[in-house]
C-alpha cells in the first residue's frame, strides 16, 4: 500500500484532481462524512454519519425525506421483493436479508434533541415497505439554510440479490447509508419507494468516507484514498471525492489488482483469481473508451476510477454504476468464444459516468435518459474500437451492438411508451427492450436519417450543457432540435412518448411494355387515326413501384429501383402520406425495389418486407442482388 509505485500512482491522481478543480462544479447540496466498520462475522457495517444539507429550494421545509434503499431487502414483503415476477434482475429473492437500523438521529441547528421518534415507520401508503421515510422536523429549515444531520446506524448486508450485499467473504457495499431525497427548487420532494425496476436520484455533494476492514481485505471505493492507517489487525482507509451524488465500495480478501493511468485518470481494477484475460480485456476497453467518452460528452472530471469484476458467486453485483466506481462481470472464459461481453459491460457502465453520473437525471421517472442514452453511446464506442463485429466475431460471423439493440427493441416496440417511469413498465423484459434497445435504435435512426455528426453534436451538447443540472426530457429534445432540427425533435418526441413506430414496405413492382400511341388524334389538319402496334414493337418499358408507410413516424427514405440488368436508380420519398408511387420509363423494366438500401432507418418494424422483386426474363443479376439483400435483411432482423 505504501510502495513507491503506489505513491506515484496517487500523485498522478492528485494532478488530475487539480485539473478537474478548474472546471465548473455543482452546488454541494448534500455532503456526507461517513465512518464505516465492516463486521465480517455478522455481515454488517457499523456506521456514523454527519450530513451537511442545504435547503436549495425557494420554500421553507418542515420535513426531510430519507431513502433507506437497503431496507428493500429487509423481508420478502417489501416492494422490491414481494412479487416473484419483479423481484430483481437476478430473478430471485433474498436468502439472507438486509436492512438499515438508525440508532441515533439529531439536527443541532434544530435543538439537537433525538429526532428518531419523528421518523416515519413505513413508506407512504405501503405498510410493508421502509425504503422511503419522512422525518418530521421540530422547526422549519429556511430557503438557503444549511443544517447538519447527525446519525448512527447499522447496515446489515443481505446476500447479494443485486447491486449490493455479500457473497461469502466478498462485499459490494452500495446504497448502505440513509440518503436524503432530492428537493426541487419549488419545494417538491422526489421521494419514492425503491422499486426493483428503478434506480436512484440524488443531489451532488462532497463525500469523506473512512472504511475500516480486516487488514487481509483489499478495498476499492468511490473517490481517492487520502489516508491509510493500520491498528489491531485492521486497516482504516479514508476516501474523499467532490461533486458526486453517491458512494459505493467493495472489500474482498482474494482480489487481484491492476493499475493504469488512462487519459490522466488513475484507474484501479479489482478482479478475481483466474481472470487475467478478462482484466486485460477490461483495461483495453477502458484505454479506448475513457478518452473517447470524454471527447464526445465532455472531459471526465474526476482523478480516479475504480472498476470491480465480482467473482462468479457474486455475479448479480456486476454491471452497475456509481460515481467513479463501476462493476463489470463475466465468466473467466468470456473472451475465448469470440464474444465481447466483458468489454461491452465495462464500456456501458463507464458510459454511466456521464449518463446519469455527470448530468444526474432522474432514473426513477425517466430511465431512458440514463440507460437508453448510455446504450446508444456504448454502441458507438464499441464499434469505433472493435468494428462491425463489436459484440461477437468468430467463425466468419459478426454481430454488432446496434443490430443486437434493434433485435431487442423490436420485441416490445409497440407495447408501451419508452419515456415513462421505471415502475410503470409491465416488466423487466419490456423495460429492457424499450429503455435500452429502442432508445438506442431511435438514436441510430436519427443518425442514419439526419447524419451521425449532427446527432453526436446534439448528445454532446446535452451532456455538456446539463452537467450537474438534473435535466429531464425537454432538455434532451431541446438539444436535438438545436443541433439536428425541428423534424428530428418531433420524430424523437413521437418515438419516445407516443409509441411511435414505422414500417416501410414495397407493396408492388409492376412493369409492362410502353404502349405506342394509338387512337384518334387532332392536329391542324383535323382528325387522324393511329393503328395500335403489337407490344413487341415497343423498345421501352413502363414500370410502377408502390411503397407504403405504416405507423405514425414520418421519415424521409430512399428507394432503389433495380432493372433487369441489375442497375439501380435511387429515388427519394419524404415519408409523408400513406404511400407513394414511383413511375419509370426506359429500355429495361424495373423488376425489383429496395426501401432504405443504406439501412438508415433502424427503427423500421420489419426489414424483410423492404425488398420485393417482380418477374422478368434474364434477371440473373437481379436474383444475385436480391439474395445479397435478403442476407443483409435477415442478419438485421435476427438477434
Amino acid at each position: 500500500m505504501r510502495s513507491r509505485s503506489r505513491t506515484a500512482f496517487w500523485i498522478g491522481a492528485a494532478v488530475g484532481l487539480v485539473a478537474a478543480s478548474a472546471a465548473a462544479v455543482p452546488d454541494p447540496v448534500a455532503s456526507y462524512t461517513l465512518s464505516a466498520r465492516l463486521d465480517t462475522d455478522a455481515h454488517r457495517v457499523d456506521s456514523s454519519a454527519s450530513i451537511r444539507w442545504k435547503n436549495a429550494s425557494t420554500r421553507a421545509v418542515s420535513s426531510i425525506w430519507f431513502h433507506l434503499y437497503l431496507n428493500a431487502f429487509k423481508n420478502d414483503e417489501t416492494l422490491f421483493l414481494r412479487s416473484p415476477f419483479v423481484r430483481g434482475r437476478g430473478g430471485g429473492g433474498a436468502r439472507e436479508f438486509g436492512y438499515i437500523d438508525i440508532e441515533r438521529l439529531s439536527i443541532p441547528e434544530l435543538g439537537g434533541t433525538d429526532l428518531l421518534p419523528r421518523l416515519s415507520h413505513h413508506s407512504p401508503g405501503d405498510l410493508a415497505d421502509q425504503t422511503d421515510l419522512e422525518l418530521k422536523l421540530p422547526g422549519e429549515i429556511a430557503p438557503g439554510q444549511t443544517v447538519t444531520i447527525e446519525l448512527a446506524f447499522k447496515a446489515r448486508l443481505p446476500e447479494i440479490v443485486e447491486r449490493t450485499g455479500h457473497s461469502r467473504d466478498f462485499y459490494l457495499v452500495a446504497q448502505w447509508f440513509p440518503k436524503i431525497a432530492r428537493l426541487d427548487s419549488d419545494g417538491t420532494w422526489h421521494n419514492f419507494a425503491f422499486h426493483p425496476q428503478a434506480e436512484f436520484y440524488a443531489d451532488y455533494g462532497r463525500y469523506a468516507v473512512t472504511i475500516d476492514v480486516p487488514e487481509r481485505f483489499l478495498v476499492g471505493a468511490s473517490g481517492r484514498p487520502v489516508k491509510i492507517r493500520e491498528s489491531g489487525g485492521r486497516r482504516m482507509t479514508s476516501y474523499e471525492i467532490d461533486s458526486v451524488h453517491d458512494f459505493a465500495w467493495t472489500a474482498w480478501d482474494r482480489f487481484r489488482k491492476a493499475e493504469a493511468s488512462i487519459d490522466g485518470v488513475a484507474v484501479e481494477l479489482l478482479y478475481p483469481p483466474g481472470h487475467q484475460r478478462n482484466a486485460e480485456s477490461t483495461l483495453d476497453a477502458l484505454r479506448f473508451a475513457l478518452p473517447d467518452f470524454s471527447r464526445r460528452y465532455g472531459a471526465y472530471p474526476y482523478p480516479v476510477l475504480t472498476v470491480v469484476h465480482p467473482p462468479e458467486a457474486a455475479k448479480n453485483a456486476g454491471g452497475m454504476e456509481y460515481p467513479t466506481f463501476i462493476t463489470s462481470g463475466g465468466p473467466w472464459f468470456s473472451g475465448l468464444l469470440g464474444a465481447r461481453s466483458v468489454e461491452a459491460v465495462t464500456i456501458h457502465e463507464l458510459g454511466h459516468q456521464w449518463f446519469y453520473g455527470l448530468v444526474a437525471s432522474d432514473e426513477t421517472s425517466w430511465p431512458f435518459l440514463d440507460e437508453g442514452l448510455t446504450s446508444y453511446a456504448e454502441g458507438l464506442v464499441l464499434e469505433a474500437r472493435y468494428g462491425k463485429g463489436s459484440l461477437f466475431s468468430a467463425w466468419g460471423i459478426e454481430l454488432g451492438e446496434p443490430e443486437a439493440m434493434r433485435a431487442f427493441a423490436m420485441l416490445y416496440g409497440k407495447d408501451e411508451p419508452v419515456a415513462q417511469p421505471a415502475a410503470s413498465f409491465s416488466g423487466f423484459r419490456s423495460l429492457g427492450g424499450l429503455v435500452y434497445g429502442r432508445t438506442a435504435t431511435i438514436l441510430h435512426t436519427m443518425a442514419g436519417v439526419w447524419s451521425q455528426e449532427r446527432v453526436d453534436r446534439a448528445l454532446g451538447r446535452y451532456a455538456r450543457e446539463q452537467r450537474f443540472a438534473h435535466p429531464g426530457p425537454k432538455e434532451l429534445l431541446s438539444a436535438i432540435e438545436h443541433e439536428v432540427g425541428r423534424d428530428a425533435a418531433a420524430f424523437a418526441q413521437r418515438a419516445l412518448f407516443e409509441r411511435g413506430h414505422v414500417d416501410y414496405l414495397v407493396r408492388s413492382v409492376d412493369f409492362a411494355r410502353a404502349a405506342q400511341p394509338a387512337g384518334t388524334f387532332d392536329d391542324d389538319a383535323g382528325h387522324h387515326d393511329v393503328e395500335p402496334k403489337s407490344e413487341g414493337e415497343s423498345h421501352n418499358w413502363q414500370s410502377r413501384i408502390v411503397v407504403v408507410r405504416r405507423g405514425s413516424l414520418e421519415l424521409p427514405v430512399e428507394v432503389d429501383l433495380i432493372d433487369e440488368a441489375g442497375n439501380a436508380e435511387r429515388r427519394s420519398w419524404d415519408g409523408h402520406g400513406a404511400f407513394t408511387a414511383f413511375e419509370h420509363q426506359g429500355p429495361r423494366p424495373i423488376v425489383a425495389a429496395v426501401v432504405d438500401p443504406e439501412r438508415r432507418i433502424w427503427i423500421d418494424d420489419n426489414l424483410i418486407n423492404n425488398a420485393l422483386s417482380g418477374e422478368a426474363p434474364g434477371v440473373e443479376r437481379v436474383r444475385e442482388r436480391a439474395t445479397y439483400l435478403a442476407e443483409l435483411l435477415f442478419a438485421l432482423a435476427m438477434p
